[in-house]
């Protein structure tokens, strides 16, 4: 062939792998667009879909076109994923299932045999193949202190993956494994060939170590390790007291992380170390509890990190997943990460280097009153964007709902401290915590619009209380209750509902064998207790039985080191029950994070008992985070009472539409294309208002065909 033919037939060639190329890519872009393939719609946490078919113009048409109900009870915080028609999610007790995305029927379910009772978030999803479409394709779910690799097509086990298909989170973290408690309550992340996990861990020692861990997704074996309390010759070894790595807790990931794929870089939110609220078996800054941590995913080694909490007194861990977006500067575009906090601040970095792109004041705080402890001096403060949650409870901000409601209020505020953020609990009276232990930010995450750099974020502003107490129990059922369970139960028992009930009664409800199972295994927002055990654990089950009696016999260890305990969570509530501040007692904000100015901001959610009253609009508490899409709408359910489901204009923060779901929708939605038509889905499941049942149903809607 003559050297021109021959160019010019290879310029041809090279010009249909082009075509060829860009064609693929496309069809890829556009898979993108219809899946929601990851927990937060994106690698990146953005919750962002690009899809534009239901719009402001149409969406108030929008139906209800199929459910699946679980037939469980129990609530339900699954955030699904959908991949090519395929929608992958949980029930309440985490049996796997596999729905046909156009229509909710049953495609396959996966049984493991362990009866979930931790809350499970969403699942992860690796194929080998470009752009998830390779011929091995995995679901990654966990359950409990287990990740199964499981067959996307089949629901089947994948053998080669782990022991028979799964790995067990006790083991590799330089603890007896038969006496760790962890559990995955989100997913892991996918980077390349690797899923990276965290875990949910006790709120009190003893407590594994918060490490963060990647395993091969072929062949389940451990791949690389960053410990969040650090080993001798690590950074932030300095930072807790000598060999706090053998024995210290927590300090770990149970909110989920994201991931530049392109940069190979994982973000990843810690919470605090144990206990939460007397630190001084932990004394120092206790690097890396309460840090956005920065790693190369494939090696895990440490780029940059930011602590949010000095020395947490508080439980301030970092709630979710952070948001990968870029922010324009002067002309420039930034590469961003952004994590929303329990504090009601937003903090924003470059995600490459760690540096802050709004100005961080560090503030003095008062020094702790208890003995043995030492808080930190100061905490670090953004100064932009203005915090999403009120800061400090004062007297004019006492509920007016009633007269009666606010007289009580004034009474037991001139009994409490209210100093704002950071002042570290006293023996001997309340401390005021607000926003309260729930939040601002919760687990459920911020959406971001890419187009316009705007973050969306719902958040809690009702305060909550909390006091330490001295240790005075002698060695026996009564140390173990204070030093394991009191925390969150209070030291009368009584706890906090409904985020955590009281035992007062729980052996008129639960019989013995129940609430063993439920130590060890842990419910809802309670971890496991395996280090519990015989006759320690079997006079822990009388105490809880029968209540506190001089004639119990002391078989328990001796009393456990820690001087003084939290004496519980209190909500500040009314008589009525409902929150002892004046509204808003949830909202919904929009906030640019070019500039760090809000776009807008409502009160979220409604109780019905008030709203027929006509006491509208005063927010409630919620769970579950929003969505936002190309065409112009903000989806979220999340609101603890009134079971809505909610789209917003983003531009304006106007309620377009809403429907009513068969519980509260306590999770993110998803959505997704099937056919050329737009589906969002949201799990149904409430458990937050235990005045109401609660259950499992997933619910699709879409434009009327």
């Amino acid at each position: 062939m003559p050297k021109k033919l021959l160019l010019a037939a290879l310029g041809i060639i090279a010009g249909c792998l082009a075509l060829l190329s860009a064609a693929g890519h496309a069809q890829s872009l556009s898979a993108a667009g219809r899946n929601w393939p990851v927990f937060g719609g994106t690698p990146g946490g953005t919750h962002y879909s690009s899809l534009k078919q239901i719009d402001r113009s149409n969406v108030a048409r929008l139906k209800e076109v199929w459910r699946y109900d679980t037939n469980e009870a129990g609530g339900l915080e699954t955030s699904p994923i959908v991949v090519d028609g395929v929608v992958y999610a949980y029930t309440p007790t985490q049996e796997v299932i596999a729905l046909d995305a156009a229509n909710g029927k049953l495609k396959w379910e996966f049984k493991s045999g362990i009866v979930g009772l931790q809350p499970a978030r969403g699942l992860a999803y690796w194929s080998d193949g470009a752009k998830g479409q390779g011929k091995d394709k995995r679901i990654l779910a966990g359950i409990m202190n287990y990740v199964y690799a499981l067959n996307a097509a089949t629901g089947k086990v994948i053998p080669s993956f782990g022991d028979h298909g799964r790995i067990d989170l006790r083991d590799n973290l330089g603890r007896d494994p038969s006496l760790q408690s962890i559990a995955l309550t989100s997913p892991g992340v996918i980077y390349k060939d690797l899923i990276i996990v965290g875990g949910r861990e006790p709120e009190t020692l003893p407590a594994p170590p918060g490490d963060i861990r990647a395993y091969d997704v072929r062949t389940g074996k451990m791949r690389w390790i960053f410990h969040t309390i650090p080993h001798p010759g690590e950074p932030g070894y300095d930072t807790w007291p000598k060999n706090a790595w053998k024995t210290g807790g927590s300090a770990n990931n149970w909110a989920g992380m994201s991931v530049d794929v392109k940069r190979g870089i994982v973000y990843v939110p810690t919470g605090s170390a144990v206990p939460d609220f007397y630190g001084a078996s932990r004394i120092g800054n206790d690097l890396f509890a309460d840090s956005l941590i920065a790693l190369h995913a494939e090696t895990g080694k440490r780029i940059w990190s930011f602590q949010d909490v000095h020395h947490d007194l508080w439980d301030r861990d970092l709630p979710a997943a952070p948001a990968l977006l870029t922010v324009r500067r002067n002309g420039k575009q930034i590469p961003a990460v952004a994590q929303t906090t329990k504090q009601g601040f937003v903090y924003v970095f470059n995600r490459l280097n760690g540096k802050p792109l709004f100005p961080i004041a560090y503030r003095k705080y008062p020094p702790s009153t208890v003995p043995g402890e030492v808080a930190a001096s100061e905490q670090p403060l953004p100064t932009l964007p203005a915090p999403y949650a009120r800061q400090r409870l004062t007297a004019d901000m006492l509920t007016d709902r009633t007269p009666a409601a606010h007289k009580w209020a004034l009474a037991q505020f001139k009994t409490f401290r209210s100093d704002g953020q950071f002042v570290p609990f006293s023996l001997g009276f309340k401390t005021v915590q607000f926003p309260g232990f729930d939040g601002g930010a919760e687990w459920g995450g911020p959406a971001v619009d890419p187009q316009t750099g705007v973050v969306y974020v719902n958040s809690n502003d009702v305060p909550w209380t909390g006091e330490l107490a001295k240790h005075t129990a002698a060695p026996g059922p009564r140390a173990t209750y204070l030093s394991q369970c009191s925390v969150c139960h209070g030291e009368n028992r009584m706890g906090s509902p409904p985020q955590f009930p009281s035992l007062a009664q729980i052996g008129q409800h639960m019989t013995r064998e129940q609430i063993a199972a439920t130590i060890h295994n842990g419910r809802g927002r309670m971890p496991g207790f395996p280090n519990l055990k015989g006759p320690e654990l079997a006079a822990l089950l009388t105490y809880l039985q029968r209540g506190p009696a001089k004639d119990f016999t002391s078989v328990d260890k001796p009393a456990a080191p820690t001087q003084y305990v939290f004496t519980g969570y209190e909500k500040f509530r009314d008589p009525d029950g409902y929150p002892a501040v004046k509204p808003p007692w949830g909202t919904l904000n929009a906030i640019d994070l070019n500039t760090g100015k809000y776009v807008w901001k409502i009160p979220f959610g409604e109780y019905p008992r008030l709203a027929v009253q006509g006491i509208k609009n005063t927010g409630t508490e919620n769970y579950g985070g929003p969505i936002v899409t190309a065409g112009g709408l903000v989806f979220i359910g999340a609101t603890d009472f009134d079971n809505k489901f909610h789209a917003y204009d983003k531009a304006t923060g106007k309620l377009l539409w809403e429907a009513t779901l068969p519980f509260a929708g306590n999770a993110t939605p998803a959505t997704y294309e099937v056919n050329g038509r737009q589906y969002v889905v949201i799990a149904a499941g409430g458990g937050k208002d235990l005045s109401t049942p609660s259950g499992g149903v997933y619910v699709a809607f879409a434009l009327p065909q």
